[in-house]
């Protein structure tokens, strides 16, 4: 459900929360704190801290960027949330390399973040046109 309005240079969402978006990328930093739960504690300044920074920043970004009401502004922001999905899509492919998580968990939360990076390249290129 994206209730978004695009006028000239304008942004107009009633909330972001309404931003399906939003609420995949949401969802996916839910999974990751879940996730990093059972990782061992050595990793709290290493790999959970990093995962969690760069699954926050996500749906951190889509609500900046909508904030600012300027389209571009918006798209900006669009694209620093697509920098972070990629950043913990490495983060994941470390964690099943280090056998921190399994083939079937890593396979689940792929499909999430694959997710919200279609619909990030979906709302870039509705808010471009």
């Amino acid at each position: 459900m994206n209730k978004l309005q695009v006028t000239s240079d304008k942004i107009q969402v009633i909330t972001y929360k309404k931003l399906k978006v939003w609420q995949e990328s949401h969802k996916l930093a839910l999974l990751i704190y879940s996730l990093t739960r059972n990782y061992p504690k050595s990793e709290i300044f290493g790999l959970i801290s990093q995962m969690r920074r760069a699954a926050i920043s996500v749906p951190a970004n889509i609500v900046e960027g909508q904030a600012r009401k300027a389209r571009k502004e918006f798209i900006q922001f669009l694209y620093i949330a697509k920098g972070s999905l990629v950043e913990l899509e490495y983060f994941l492919e470390l964690s099943l390399d280090l056998r921190l998580t399994n083939k079937a968990v890593f396979e689940s939360i792929s499909k999430q973040r694959m997710l919200v990076g279609r619909l990030l390249e979906g709302l870039i290129r509705k808010l471009r046109s």
